[in-house]
């Protein structure tokens, strides 16, 4: 079956950086467009980052700039670099594959001095 694993959250200070990984199963990852959302307290979940499967990337103004999107076809693995955080940041991150309803649980990244 199909599963979303994601990994590498914590909790980091205004400025820094995390890597995001989402291990993938279960379908055939070289073929499906990815993305990453995250949700934060209190809010509605929002588009971050998509990543085609001819490596071409989608980020959201909110995060243009600091934040990229890739993807390793031969470990099944996407990635989201997030760079200079900012407590705005603060939220739960989710992969899923494109236009479907496969989710991850998610990954908790807090930005907090």
């Amino acid at each position: 079956q199909v599963q979303l694993v994601e990994s590498g959250g914590d909790l980091v200070q205004p400025g820094g950086s995390l890597r995001l990984s989402c291990a993938a199963s279960g379908f055939t990852f070289s073929s499906s467009a990815m993305r990453w959302y995250r949700q934060a307290p209190g809010k509605e979940r929002e588009f971050v980052a998509h990543i085609g499967t001819d490596g071409g990337t989608i980020v959201a103004d909110s995060v243009k700039g600091r934040f990229t999107i890739s993807r390793d076809n031969a470990k099944n693995t996407l990635f989201l670099q997030v760079n200079s955080l900012e407590p705005e940041d603060t939220a739960v991150y989710f992969c899923t594959i494109a236009r479907s309803s496969y989710w991850g649980r998610g990954t908790q990244v807090t930005v907090s001095s």
